[in-house]
C-alpha cells in the first residue's frame, strides 16, 4: 500500500508549516510504505531521533529501536553540481525580488521555477532519487527508523528553510555571498547591510524645521506601467500561446493612459 499515512492527517499539527516541509513530505508520503511511514512518524514523535545533522547531499541522524544502541540512519540525494548551482545563483541575483526576499531569510515558493528553468530539482522526485540508508536488519524501504529520520528532517526544514539548500550542496552563507556578487555595482547598496554607525536616539524628537523643505524636493520619478510584470518572477501560466506576462502588458499601459475621474 503507498501513500500518505492517514491521507496526511495523521501528522502533528505543528509539522510541515511551512510550504517548502509540505512539499518535500508530500513528495515522500506520495512514493513510500504508508504502514512504514506511519511508525516513522510515531517514532519522531516520541522523541527517537537524535543527532540530525544536515550537510551537503546527505543528511545523518542517530534513532533509538529495540537494540542497545541507536541505528545510524543516513538521506542521500543526488548531487546539484557546481555549474547547476553557478547557473541558480546568477539567475536568482539577477531577479530582484528573489534577491531581496532571500537576503531576509525567506524562500519563496517560485524558487523552484528557477531551478526548473534550469533543469535542477530542489526535492528528489521518486524513490530512485532519494537514497535511505541504515545498520537495522530491516531491508524495507523506508524502515521505520529511516522514515522517523524523514519527518524529523521535515521539522527542521520548518524551523530553517535554508537547510533545504544546504542538503542540495549550498549553505546559507555561501549562496548570499553569491547573490550578493553576481548582483554586480549596478544593482546599488545591499539594503539588509547596516553600517558601522550605531543607531541612537540623538535627534529622534527633534520637531521639524518645517515644510518648506518637502516642497522643494523634486518629485519621485512615475513607476512605468507593467513594473511589476518585469520584477516579478513570471507565472508558469500561457494564453493562447503567449505567456500571461505579455497579455496582461497592454491593460497595464491602458490603464495609466486612462487615469481614474476624480
Amino acid at each position: 500500500m503507498r501513500g500518505a499515512p492517514d491521507g496526511g492527517e495523521g501528522r502533528d499539527a505543528g509539522l510541515g508549516t511551512q510550504w517548502w516541509s509540505r512539499r518535500f513530505l508530500g513528495i515522500v508520503e506520495s512514493f513510500a510504505d504508508a504502514e512504514r511511514l506511519r511508525r516513522g512518524h510515531a517514532c519522531a514523535r516520541e522523541g527517537a531521533v537524535s543527532d540530525l545533522r544536515v550537510a551537503p547531499y546527505e543528511v545523518t541522524a542517530k534513532v533509538r529501536g529495540d537494540a542497545p544502541e541507536p541505528y545510524g540512519v543516513a538521506l542521500g540525494i543526488d548531487a546539484i553540481d557546481d555549474a547547476g548551482w553557478r547557473a541558480a545563483e546568477r539567475e536568482l541575483s539577477s531577479r530582484a525580488v528573489f534577491r531581496a526576499r532571500l537576503l531576509t531569510g525567506e524562500l519563496p515558493p517560485e524558487i523552484e521555477w528557477v531551478f526548473a528553468e534550469l533543469g535542477l530539482a530542489l526535492f528528489p522526485g521518486s524513490a530512485s532519487e532519494l537514497h535511505l540508508m541504515c545498520d537495522c536488519a530491516d531491508w524495507g524501504d523506508p524502515c521505520e527508523h529511516a522514515a522517523a529520520v524523514l519527518y524529523a528532517l521535515a521539522e527542521a526544514f520548518d524551523d530553517d528553510p535554508f537547510l533545504v539548500l544546504e542538503w542540495n550542496g549550498r549553505g546559507r552563507d555561501r549562496l548570499l555571498a553569491a547573490l550578493r556578487r553576481d548582483a554586480g555595482p549596478g544593482a546599488g547598496p545591499d539594503p539588509f547591510e547596516m553600517d558601522g554607525e550605531p543607531l541612537t536616539a540623538a535627534g529622534f524628537w527633534t520637531p521639524p524645521s518645517g515644510l518648506a523643505g518637502l516642497r522643494e524636493r523634486p518629485p519621485a520619478p512615475p513607476v512605468p506601467p507593467g513594473f511589476v510584470l518585469r520584477v516579478a518572477a513570471p507565472p508558469p501560466v500561457r494564453v493562447r500561446r503567449r505567456d500571461l506576462a505579455d497579455v496582461l502588458a497592454p491593460a497595464y499601459e491602458a490603464l495609466a493612459d486612462d487615469p481614474s475621474p476624480e
